[in-house]
């Protein structure tokens, strides 16, 4: 999605047309996770800009987008570009999550001894 929206409407309240833009990026979203995902892909990651004017967007991230499009309103912006491309993202296992489970390893005991604990009393 590539789109300069208009802030301000005649006959209308400025925080409704804010409000209206925020649904289309939020209905944008919604749409495009529902997508079947391509072989190979976990999720579907976005890139977002968001800016004034085209020339101005900087690189957002999708969290901050809803807040940054406030703060530019509240600026007195009479329009916002903003920007959302779908990537694909893939999961990568986390590094401490091999070591919290030493059990996985073939060395471990399946089960440890519950008589061990008993002869020592």
């Amino acid at each position: 999605m590539r789109k300069t929206f208009a802030l301000t409407q005649e006959g209308r309240h400025r925080d409704r047309v804010l409000e209206a833009v925020k649904h289309e990026i939020r209905k944008y979203l919604k749409r495009e996770r529902r997508r079947d995902l391509p072989e190979g892909v976990d999720y579907l990651d976005f890139d977002c800009r968001l800016g004034a004017t085209k020339e101005a967007a900087e690189v957002v991230h999708l969290s901050a987008l809803i807040g940054q499009l406030d703060a530019l309103a509240k600026e007195g912006g009479a329009q916002a570009y903003v920007e959302i491309l779908a990537k694909p993202g893939v999961r990568r296992p986390r590094a401490d999550a091999v070591r919290d489970h030493p059990a996985q390893s073939s060395d471990a005991p399946d089960d440890p001894a519950p008589d061990a604990e008993k002869s020592e009393n």
